[in-house]
């Protein structure tokens, strides 16, 4: 194999796992989750309870989350404890939610614009100029 053909190789592995970690960002109770363990470590119920899901459909996502490397386990006893695996991976949270949130802010004005009446929109328009 060439250099350049096992550099494509890597890429295209890295652009894969890429794929597969943002897909975990892609479901509103995942991403619940995610903010649910922003803080910390948390048990199953206590997942449930803040996620207002049922242990089993919570189970199914922390399988998928923990598949892509999102989240880690670690058992005490009958219990079990998850937490985000990289503290980077929060950050990507956060950079997407401010991102999203100027989104918002953004439509916002543009619906606020299209809600005022013509002559004020043009008067609006020119005092901007």
């Amino acid at each position: 194999m060439t250099r350049y053909a096992s550099r494509a190789a890597a890429e295209r592995r890295l652009l894969e796992l890429h794929a597969a970690t943002c897909s975990i960002f892609a479901h509103p109770t995942r991403l619940a989750m995610i903010e649910a363990l922003r803080d910390g470590e948390r048990t199953v119920t206590d997942l449930v309870d803040a996620v207002g899901t049922s242990a089993g459909n919570l189970s199914q996502h922390l399988g998928a989350m923990r598949d892509a490397g999102v989240v880690e386990a670690r058992r005490e006893g009958r219990y079990a404890f998850y937490r985000i695996s990289d503290p980077r991976i929060l950050t990507a949270f956060r950079l997407m939610r401010e991102v999203l949130l100027g989104r918002l802010a953004r439509d916002a004005q543009l619906a606020d614009r299209a809600r005022r009446p013509a002559g004020r929109r043009a008067a609006s328009q020119g005092a901007r100029r």
